[in-house]
């Protein structure tokens, strides 16, 4: 086993430990590439529904949006794995941020050359699916890395928010670009991938690397290893189903334009509410952490994610959708939380990158494929009935799992392993 950059403080050192991850260098370069390059795929992602709505009028176009970003990860996840654990992971993550800024500017030139049609538009939707594939495995699994342990449970958090906070700025910035034109959106997404790129090269992390295991024992290890942990296979599957379910971010054009009657900037508020929501939990969350009945508090959490989903649903005013929107975000802060702190306290470094490649399959499939289920229910039974329901679902779900998962549902400390 070798190891790539310094080793992150420790006890046994006798440096001083913080407990704040922004004290440490490795993790705020990490932080502004995570959030730098999420915000940039807000902005895209508002944008390319928007201009897809508008070119088709059709809702199950907005699924297929969702569905070429998750294919990759999917049909790769026998790849990303295994590369995130033997190649550097900052090299990767530079990489997929570099292709997804020739993406964004491919969608610039499409649409100064007016050539702008959903076949171009697909085919780099899938370009980004492959990058964040591989830039999923290597980032999640290079958490750990920029932190030392005590500081793990604030890094997760603060790593999440960076998607968070990039969803409450992002559609708002991404609706007003798009109205002073969609390659003044794409431009912009192509600067902040260009400085998320830059960020990633900058960093210089511990990386435990070993010999992958011969064959097909080395390349489903990944998948071994979440069968046999039943705590992360329970915190795995339980995104997945909830969030597969309970998801309506793919509807939130058709929501605005056709039940809120709002244009483009109220989309952005409705893409922004559950980040609103989730920034917040996440500021009390850094001040109050989770000590004790973790695992009782997700499931509690989850379920409050599909109620408020389900509310969503059934509302016809902007003010009590940006509201139920936010409770879903806070809602999702502290399952978030929970689940990726005990996955990564739960799985060695050198098997990491696999499972995490699992993980954000299974997360791709929450989102994205989430999205094509929505944009495929949507076009059979109407665009409400498809939230409500999906929310219901989600309510369902935690029920479930916390019955199925009792390790899970018992899991109590943060801090260390422990259920």
């Amino acid at each position: 086993m070798t190891s790539i950059g310094p080793e992150a403080p420790s006890p046994a050192s006798g440096v001083p430990v913080s407990p704040i991850a922004f004290r440490h260098r490795n993790f705020v370069l990490f932080w502004l590439c995570r959030l730098s390059g999420t915000f940039a795929i807000q902005i895209v992602s508002v944008a390319v529904g928007w201009q897809v709505y508008d070119l088709t009028r059709d809702p199950f176009d907005l699924g297929l949006v969702g569905l070429f970003q998750f294919m990759p990860a999917f049909a790769l996840v026998l790849v990303t794995g295994p590369a995130a654990d033997r190649f550097p992971r900052r090299v990767i993550m530079a990489l997929c941020c570099a292709a997804e800024a020739a993406g964004a500017a491919a969608l610039v030139w499409l649409t100064m050359a007016g050539e702008v049609s959903t076949p171009p538009i697909f085919g780099i939707l899938l370009v980004f699916g492959v990058a964040r594939a591989f830039f999923g495995a290597a980032s999640s699994a290079t958490i750990p890395s920029t932190v030392p342990r005590e500081a793990l449970s604030n890094a997760v958090t603060w790593a999440s928010s960076a998607w968070q906070f990039a969803s409450i700025v992002g559609p708002v910035a991404g609706g007003l670009l798009y109205g002073l034109g969609p390659q003044v959106a794409y431009g912009a997404a192509f600067g902040l991938l260009v400085f998320a790129t830059v960020a990633a090269l900058l960093l210089n992390v511990v990386q435990h690397r070993r010999a992958l295991e011969a064959g097909w024992t080395g390349v489903v290890a990944g998948f071994a290893y979440v069968f046999r942990e039943k705590i992360v296979l329970g915190a795995i599957t339980l995104d997945l189903f909830a969030v597969l379910l309970g998801g309506a971010v793919g509807l939130m054009p058709a929501v605005a334009r056709d039940v809120l009657d709002v244009g483009p900037i109220g989309l952005g508020l409705l893409r922004a509410a559950p980040g609103i929501g989730a920034i917040a939990v996440a500021v009390v969350l850094s001040l109050v952490p989770i000590r004790d009945h973790a695992g009782r508090i997700m499931f509690v959490c989850v379920g409050l994610f599909g109620f408020a989903g389900a509310v969503f649903g059934l509302s016809h005013a902007l003010w009590l959708s940006v509201a139920a929107l936010a409770v879903m975000g806070g809602a999702d802060m502290v399952s978030v939380t929970i689940r990726e702190t005990l996955m990564q306290l739960w799985t060695p470094d050198e098997v990491r990158g696999r499972v995490n490649a699992v993980n954000m399959m299974f997360v791709g499939a929450s989102n994205e494929l989430g999205e094509f289920r929505a944009g495929m229910t949507a076009a059979v039974i109407g665009v409400m009935p498809a939230i409500v329901t999906g929310g219901v679902g989600a309510v369902l779900v935690a029920g479930l799992w916390a019955y199925w998962f009792p390790g899970l549902r018992e899991a109590r400390s943060l801090e260390r392993r422990e259920a």
